[in-house]
């Protein structure tokens, strides 16, 4: 879960650092606060994205830091796979803005904002306005209805998936290879004239090298014979100046002396060594000019070889190996064209198999996501019925796609009537934005018990509801507080009433500038805060009343009911 927050240089936010605790974590505060600034930092924590108007005018950087504990063993192992390893139970992620880039760290390991963003849905879930509205695309009422069922489903929807990339991939091999005689001819006659003309070449791999540097020393030849004779030249015996000569001389002047000290003898017996080697040289340049010779028709031979291996790398690769590739490449489609008939024959069979294979994966998967529809509405039923939807009616409602998806042919739509006598209809057609942040929760109340991720804020989760819906709300988050971790922005006071730590979001001119703080609150604070909620800046006897005895309605609700 969520232990501590720390955002430096962030919008209103200069630097807080606070602490979350288990159970119901409530956050409330005047509009414009920065409430919002926190659960947007949050995010661009957790790999969400980043504007860079969010760092404070007066910092060179935005920081934002989250510290989580994990201790379910599910999620530790699933993290692992992500090579994290949780240090004595400890995520770190944190995300560094500055001159317009950003750097994401896990346990102080950089990591991508994808990676980060994988990480952190196994950790935490954020429900804001966005997630609701999700609710409404048939997509993710789909995924939702798989989720709920995983158990029975995620088996039989691997194998679907599976089959239908088979499916998928063959049914385009099949469009792709529609071809006429004629233009099956065209392509054989093509083909037989690449194929023939990279066989004539005679390749060899590697020969491609030797020829290339067979035509530069060709082509150098002049310059190479005029370099070896000025080094013969220079090295040699023929003349005064050589250096042969030169040593030569040299060895003997120290021949005549060396008899009066033995460093001369040494200075000459090394000096012969140079001697011996220079005449080994001497005479081994002398027989690589003897063999060197131009002859214009193996110039001509191998600026042709050249030329021709050039030519074909320009159609067919860039290396003799891929031209011989292709070649094979174009042999097995020349083939595959001679028997095309045949081999249509065996992919059309194939592809009918396939599809075949489809069909009874899709209809197993349908009957159990219908079994499992029943199931989910009941549930959700059930969950609205303590949500103030007393006389809601749900169902799931399945219609069959045009064709095969990688979901099977399944398409879902959530269908509800909130009141009495009414037909159901679309969620999308039917809905409030205060109804669907309800119905939002009792899915994710549904999914509570089973889902390992521990931590779940809920931003605007209050729009468009009051008086006994906001009660109910707020005894639903408290029921979901006792197994999960839930941080939870409100302007109502009967859900902050319910709250196990209660946190103010307040916000002060420091040096001319506006700067968001963050607190937790006592009793005192909080029934004051709440009394705040009731009835506005002024907080009088009755409000303050009025905020405690709301106080130990919910103290008493969870005493009794949790």
């Amino acid at each position: 879960m969520l232990r501590n927050l720390h955002i430096k240089n962030l919008a209103l936010i200069r630097e807080i650092d606070v602490d979350f605790t288990d159970g119901l974590n409530i956050l409330t505060g005047e509009t414009g606060a920065g409430k919002s600034i926190i659960i947007d930092a949050i995010g661009m924590a957790l790999g969400g994205k980043t504007v860079r108007d969010m760092i404070r005018s007066d910092a060179p950087y935005g920081l934002a830091e989250t510290v989580f504990e994990v201790s379910t063993p599910s999620v530790i192992e699933e993290l692992r796979k992500m090579e994290v390893e949780p240090e004595d139970g400890i995520v770190l992620i944190s995300r560094k803005m500055q001159d317009g880039r950003s750097a994401c760290r896990i346990n102080g390991e950089t990591k991508t904002a994808q990676e980060v963003r994988e990480c952190a849905s196994l950790l935490l879930d954020i429900h804001g306005q966005s997630e609701h509205q999700k609710l409404l695309h048939p997509e993710r009422q789909l995924m939702l209805l798989d989720e709920y069922g995983r158990e029975s489903i995620a088996g039989l929807k691997a194998e679907v998936r599976a089959q239908y990339r088979i499916y998928a991939g063959l049914k385009k091999k099949l469009g792709s290879e529609t071809m006429s005689q004629e233009e099956r001819s065209r392509r054989a006659s093509f083909l037989e004239f690449e194929i023939n003309d990279i066989e004539s070449a005679g390749l060899t791999p590697g020969e491609d090298e030797e020829v290339e540097k067979t035509y530069r020393k060709l082509s150098n030849a002049r310059r190479i014979a005029e370099a070896a004779g000025r080094a013969y030249a220079l090295t040699g015996y023929d003349t005064e100046n050589g250096a042969g000569e030169s040593i030569g001389r040299a060895v003997r002047e120290l021949d005549g002396v060396c008899e009066y000290d033995a460093a001369i003898e040494k200075m000459k017996e090394s000096l012969s060594g140079v001697d011996d080697l220079l005449n080994d040289f001497n005479r081994e340049i002398s027989d690589y000019l003897d063999n060197l010779s131009f002859e214009e028709e193996t110039f001509n031979d191998t600026e042709e070889r050249l030329d021709l291996i050039n030519r074909l790398k320009q159609k067919y690769g860039n290396s003799i190996e891929e031209i011989l590739e292709a070649k094979e490449e174009k042999s097995e489609e020349l083939s595959e064209l001679c028997n095309y008939e045949e081999n249509r024959k065996g992919l059309e069979k194939s592809f009918r198999e396939a599809e075949e294979k489809l069909k009874v994966l899709s209809a197993s998967l349908t009957a159990e996501r219908k079994k499992t529809a029943a199931a989910f509405a009941s549930g959700v039923k059930e969950q609205l019925a303590d949500l103030n939807f007393s006389k809601a009616d749900f169902a799931v409602d399945f219609h069959e796609t045009e064709d095969y998806t990688a979901d099977g042919k399944d398409a879902v739509e959530f269908m509800i009537s909130t009141n009495p006598g009414e037909t159901r209809r679309a969620l999308s057609r039917v809905v409030s934005g205060g109804e669907l942040s309800r119905i939002m929760l009792g899915i994710k109340t549904l999914f509570a018990a089973s889902d390992a991720t521990e931590t779940l804020i809920f931003d605007e989760i209050d729009a468009g509801i009051s008086g006994r819906t906001a009660q109910k709300v707020a005894e639903k988050m408290a029921l979901i507080g006792r197994s999960r971790q839930v941080l939870c922005i409100t302007h109502l006071p009967q859900i902050a009433a319910m709250a196990d730590t209660h946190y103010a979001i307040t916000k002060e001119l420091t040096g001319g500038a506006a700067v968001t703080h963050i607190e937790v609150l006592d009793d005192r604070e909080s029934a004051e805060e709440l009394a705040r909620l009731i009835g506005g800046a002024e907080i009088t006897e009755n409000t303050l009343k009025s905020a405690n005895e709301m106080k130990e309605m919910c103290r008493q609700y969870k005493k009794n009911v949790l």
